[in-house]
């Protein structure tokens, strides 16, 4: 398969989708939209991810998310695969119909989710991911929860029969790209008060074991994603 990706800042990479897409076999295209990319035609790939971003984006939309939205709402309304992470799970989310909106905490470091009784994909009960937000989103109609943390009670969903996957949570992470984040991106606003979840440089760097026990979590999303379609 030809996947094609949507990348909106610089500090926000695909990290390690694109070694998994490679690995499997598919080729893939990256869409520097911040840089003045133009939004790729939905009939110019097998399937779409739209990757994270700044969340001032989402109240301060840039002039290239018209075309986005448009081709978000063109795979949704089609019949091939399309992934969110982070931003591109809150504008998938939005185009579906559920609020968008800063949560009550905000959710930086590594916290556990647990698995919704009722999800779609096959993970663990319980496991640990990246996090990178404030803000949050509704279960939009006729999906099913991925699950949530403390923090987020919904930490992503599946949509049409699993054609359709978003995720708040980051899978995707290595060591790299979270030296990215947090030497170079804007950190998710937040306030004394809505900081219990808020982990500090040394906490999220402390155990490098982490990032490896995300890769297969990653593998399983992304081989159900691309397989039952």
């Amino acid at each position: 398969m030809h996947i094609h990706l949507l990348q909106h800042g610089p500090d926000h990479s695909p990290a390690r989708l694109t070694d998994w897409l490679t690995s499997m076999g598919h080729s893939y295209t990256v869409f520097h939209l911040y840089a003045g990319e133009l939004t790729p035609r939905p009939n110019e790939a097998d399937a779409l991810i739209v990757l994270d971003g700044a969340e001032t984006l989402l109240s301060q939309p840039p002039s290239w998310f018209k075309a986005e939205d448009k081709l978000i709402n063109r795979y949704l309304d089609g019949q091939k695969p399309l992934l969110g992470i982070g931003i591109g799970a809150h504008w998938i989310a939005q185009a579906l119909g559920a609020v968008v909106a800063p949560g009550t905490y905000a959710e930086t470091g590594w916290h556990t989710v647990t698995l919704a009784p009722e999800s779609s994909l096959d993970l663990p009960e319980s496991f640990s991911a990246f996090m990178w937000h404030r803000y949050v989103f509704s279960l939009p109609d006729d999906a099913f929860s991925l699950g949530g943390s403390e923090a987020a009670p919904l930490q992503g969903f599946t949509w049409d029969r699993g054609r359709v996957v978003s995720l708040l949570c980051h899978l995707e992470a290595t060591p790299a790209s979270v030296n990215r984040l947090l030497s170079h991106a804007e950190r998710p606003s937040t306030s004394p008060a809505a900081a219990r979840y808020v982990q500090d440089d040394a906490q999220i760097l402390e155990d490098a074991n982490r990032f490896i026990h995300l890769a297969p979590l990653l593998d399983r999303v992304m081989t159900q994603w691309l397989t039952t379609n």
